[in-house]
């Protein structure tokens, strides 16, 4: 026995390399498990996109309705924060990140009168996944505020993308909250999400 496993060590330590067949065989292989795992990934990766995606907007659409119930029924961007114009990005983004009186005045410090909010914490809207750049910063503005000239109605159903798709949008006078990116995932508008 002893013979017949050293004749069979000499036999594999004289061989110099694999053979061209074994080397294809083995290339063949990788190249169907590569063809099986890649879609795979790609499509994870689009699904965890679109999880996040309303997660964020299901996450801001919360703080907007915390926001309109403290303050007289008003939604966040509808009066001015005491820094920017009403209807402005600024002043929504402001008024969810900051603490604010009963008229939506700004303040960076909780007082007597600023006791609401700040209703996001970390002082950041959360992103849109599908907009790797939000533009220019404040990069936390990725807003674009619509001044609304349908109804209420109108609104939830015939979501349109506003120009300069950056992120969300946002109507501040019926505190319609969506993404605004004009992309779509299995053919479902993100917008309408």
């Amino acid at each position: 026995m002893n013979a017949r496993c050293q004749k069979l060590f000499r036999t594999v330590k004289n061989r110099d390399g694999f053979t061209l067949i074994e080397m294809l065989i083995v290339i063949i292989i990788l190249g169907i498990l590569a063809m099986v795992i890649i879609p795979q990934i790609t499509v994870s990766t689009e699904d965890a996109k679109v999880s996040t995606l309303k997660a964020n907007l299901s996450g801001v659409r919360g703080t907007i309705e915390v926001y309109y119930a403290q303050h007289n029924m008003t939604y966040p961007g509808v009066l001015p924060d005491g820094i920017n114009a009403a209807g402005t990005a600024l002043a929504f983004v402001n008024q969810l990140t900051q603490f604010t009186d009963i008229a939506g005045v700004v303040s960076g410090t909780k007082t007597t009168t600023a006791i609401y909010g700040p209703y996001i914490k970390n002082g950041v809207l959360p992103g849109n996944p599908f907009v790797t750049d939000p533009g220019p910063p404040p990069k936390n503005n990725q807003v674009s505020v619509a001044a609304l000239t349908t109804p209420y109605d109108n609104v939830t159903t015939q979501r349109v993308v506003i120009t300069g798709g950056n992120g969300w949008a946002y109507w501040p006078t019926v505190g319609v909250f969506f993404a605004n990116d004009g992309l779509k995932t299995n053919d479902v508008d993100h917008f309408t999400y």
